[in-house]
């Protein structure tokens, strides 16, 4: 959400108002449109099986992290525990903020514009004045601590959005923790060596969402950055958008079913690393 003339207005109005053309503000400079970097097709981030965790091949699994961390900086996890029915849940109570509230109603849980990375409805988390706007729209939940926590600003635009919100939390804390313990074990070092590092875990679930563009080729939906903080986990919906970049090329992340995405943040970061970009079409459309 952006202000025009000191009105806000979100790119969702934009794109339900049948223009053409995307506005300036959105227009990504020509070196950093979609398909202007060498994009391959022939290979894809690292698949890790925790299921392994529980049998004799835990080593294996040392191994896998360990490559992917310090080749990749980013893989996808199956069988991580998180039910199935709750990853559903919350991609439907996202989904149902931005497609069954009106704009009106969604402006009632505004973020502030003046502060950066405050939570509610947004556009704009990175306060630059000059820079291209993204085209996408999110909501930023507060989880972690708990003294952070505070259901009632957030919506109930779906039965248990809120509740919903509560359980993904918790259980991506735990699924964090334990890829967390695994990384520091396939470092040789204690399990609770990074966790410790980082002292006490904040939490912020963002669910974002990206309006069909009238011009795609012109425009990003989230800028090529680096996450802040330790650790990410993303889950996507069935169309493919967020891109990793290794050895110069972007790499697209191909949706796998049920598959959560891990991507090191800065404070984890191992040789390699990643930075990410992602077009119109992760997380939710």
């Amino acid at each position: 959400m952006e202000v025009v003339g000191g009105v806000p207005f979100s790119i969702q109005t934009i794109a339900q108002s049948g223009l053409f053309d995307v506005p300036s503000q959105y227009l990504q400079p020509p070196e950093s449109r979609p398909g202007f970097c060498h994009e391959s097709s022939d290979s894809s981030i690292p698949v890790v099986n925790l299921f392994h965790c529980e049998t004799k091949q835990l080593g294996n699994v040392h191994k896998e992290l360990s490559c992917a961390c310090s080749e990749w900086g980013a893989f996808q996890v199956i069988n991580h525990g998180v039910p199935k029915q709750l990853l559903d849940c919350m991609r439907s109570a996202g989904l149902s903020f931005f497609k069954e509230l009106s704009e009106e109603k969604r402006d009632k849980y505004r973020c502030d514009l003046n502060s950066a990375a405050s939570e509610g409805y947004g556009s704009k988390m990175l306060m630059k004045e000059d820079s291209v706007l993204d085209w996408r729209v999110y909501f930023d939940h507060h989880t972690l601590p708990l003294s952070r926590r505070n259901p009632i600003r957030w919506p109930d635009s779906h039965p248990n959005y809120r509740e919903t919100v509560v359980e993904y939390s918790e259980h991506m804390m735990t699924l964090a923790q334990k890829l967390l313990s695994l990384i520091s074990e396939s470092l040789g070092l204690p399990s609770s060596c990074m966790e410790e590092a980082l002292g006490e875990i904040y939490q912020n679930i963002t669910v974002s969402f990206y309006p069909s563009c009238p011009q795609p080729e012109l425009t990003l939906g989230l800028q090529a950055h680096s996450d802040m903080g330790a650790i990410t986990l993303l889950i996507q919906d069935d169309v493919a958008g967020l891109q990793v970049l290794k050895d110069d090329q972007w790499l697209t992340v191909r949706p796998l079913s049920d598959a959560i995405v891990v991507l090191l943040a800065d404070q984890t970061e191992l040789n390699g690393g990643c930075n990410m970009e992602e077009t119109q079409t992760t997380c939710l459309k």
